[in-house]
């Protein structure tokens, strides 16, 4: 099983856009690289959700936007290890919506906004049969210490 790995300030990044974005959805990409069964996060793109509607439980983030996301990450030697949004006034689940969209072996890490708060985050990865998601565990990793030691992990608990 794999593991969604972040910085705090990663994920409240994240956690304001959707807050910012409500009532519609945010969007955007993840850039890091998988190392085992880590997925590491080293960049997180936000992006305007392109939907013309129902902006409310839909998003799109456009080819152009993905591709220089691809480029981004190319430069930087990462890759695009999965892709975010939020759910207005749902659940952080995945909808049936959401995984016709995704595709298997990436993060899809989804916040739940109730009235205008990140009220939950959770992160999901589609089967290679697409059938279904399985969640997946979500750590956040601290920057490193002040005394310029190796980055201490902290181990976050998904609400389900």
């Amino acid at each position: 099983m794999t593991c969604l790995v972040l910085l705090p300030s990663d994920l409240a990044t994240i956690e304001r856009q959707a807050a910012e974005a409500y009532p519609e959805e945010c969007c955007g990409v993840l850039l890091g690289r998988v190392t085992g069964e880590r997925v590491e996060v080293d960049r997180v793109v936000p992006a305007a959700n392109e939907r013309e509607e129902s902006r409310g439980n839909r998003f799109v983030i456009g080819p152009e936007t993905v591709l220089e996301a691809q480029r981004s990450a190319r430069d930087a030697g990462l890759e695009i290890v999965g892709y975010y949004h939020s759910h207005p006034d749902h659940p952080a689940r995945p909808s049936e919506f959401d995984r016709e969209h995704a595709w298997p072996g990436l993060s899809y890490l989804i916040v739940a906004v109730t009235g205008g708060h990140a009220s939950e985050v959770r992160s999901w990865r589609l089967a290679d049969d697409r059938a279904e998601f399985s969640e997946e565990p979500i750590e956040r990793q601290a920057a490193e210490t002040a005394a310029g030691g190796p980055p201490v992990r902290e181990r976050s608990e998904s609400t389900p």
